[in-house]
């Protein structure tokens, strides 16, 4: 069943949305309207409920990064629909964990309206998640066994990350190197399979390979440490979810673990097992807001940045090369 809305080719970014994508721009033309077309289902439901989270959604930094590390590992445009293909199934496993993080959440927020959950419940959002894992591993059908091994490990630490998260909900107790295991099976581990496979289809050498697996980790790493400072700074009509929304969930965000590490008190608030709302949130935000937690947070992304900067490194000098590099920087400066 088709979107009306979405039917057709997608437009062409203008000069100002371009920047860092310039290099691929029709690459990733070509990968949106693929996309949009395989939101589409013979029920109208599903249809309505993934064009609504998928069309015009943030900045298809998955697909871009993979189509740049693709570009950049040498690959060719006789072969660029292999690349594109890799690009949307990531995007559409991403997607569907979006769908089935709100329901596990209760989110009714996403990216500034109200998410699936809240417009159709429970049951609509959980299949219309189904259905975009099953549209990816669709994709990846065609490729060689060890390309859909990759994403298929990437959705194991995906659904790892997400039972490690709500184990640690509310512990008071935990590390860096907790918040760490879970933000690299959650994120960065869609973005290392990204790399991986893009410089696998661009028929780089396995030390390439590697290199671009890690890429992506550093990279994934980095993106989720600027987004968890961005959830407490706000304000909401720019983050697209409520100020503070991991902490009234319990949840280990970077800017949680550190103020755990240099204030007692919040850590019994945060013990506590309930939601923190009220005057206790404000105390809350205000101890996690403080300059010193809130650059030793911009310090550890940049710690992130820097091994991919050396990864690139590696690398031939290309338009490519120099994309990446920008992406990269662009998420040190990423504010609100």
């Amino acid at each position: 069943m088709k979107n009306p809305q979405a039917a057709g080719a997608a437009t062409a970014p203008s000069a100002d949305e371009i920047g860092v994508a310039a290099p691929v721009k029709d690459d990733l033309c070509a990968a949106e309207a693929k996309l949009t077309r395989l939101l589409d289902s013979n029920e109208a439901l599903i249809s309505e409920i993934c064009h609504y989270l998928v069309d015009g959604a943030g900045k298809r930094l998955r697909p871009l990064f993979i189509l740049l590390v693709y570009r950049a590992c040498g690959g060719v445009s006789e072969k660029v629909a292999d690349a594109i293909d890799a690009a949307i199934a990531l995007e559409l496993i991403h997607s569907a964990t979006l769908l089935h993080d709100d329901i596990i959440d209760g989110g009714l927020l996403r990216r500034g309206k109200p998410s699936a959950f809240a417009r159709w419940g429970f049951a609509p959002s959980l299949v219309a998640g189904d259905f975009l894992f099953c549209r990816a591993f669709e994709l990846c059908g065609r490729f060689d066994e060890r390309l859909v091994r990759t994403a298929a490990q990437a959705c194991i630490q995906l659904t790892e990350g997400e039972v490690m998260e709500g184990r640690m909900r509310h512990n008071a107790a935990a590390s860096h190197e907790d918040y760490l295991a879970v933000i690299t099976r959650k994120t960065a581990s869609l973005f290392a399979a990204g790399g991986k496979v893009a410089a696998d289809l661009a028929g780089a050498d396995a030390k390439t390979i590697a290199a671009m697996e890690k890429l992506g980790l550093a990279v994934g790493r980095a993106f989720q440490m600027v987004d968890d400072l961005l959830d407490i700074l706000g304000p909401e009509a720019k983050i697209g979810k409520p100020v503070g929304s991991d902490l009234r969930g319990g949840i280990i965000s970077l800017p949680v673990v550190l103020a755990i590490e240099h204030h007692p008190e919040f850590a019994r608030e945060f013990r506590a097992g309930t939601p923190i709302e009220g005057a206790a949130f404000d105390r809350a935000i205000a101890l996690m807001r403080e300059p010193s937690l809130i650059a030793r947070g911009r310090a550890l992304a940049a710690d992130q940045m820097r091994v991919a900067h050396g990864l690139l490194a590696g690398l031939r000098p290309s338009p490519y090369r120099a994309s990446l590099a920008a992406l990269i920087d662009e998420q040190s400066d990423r504010e609100v």
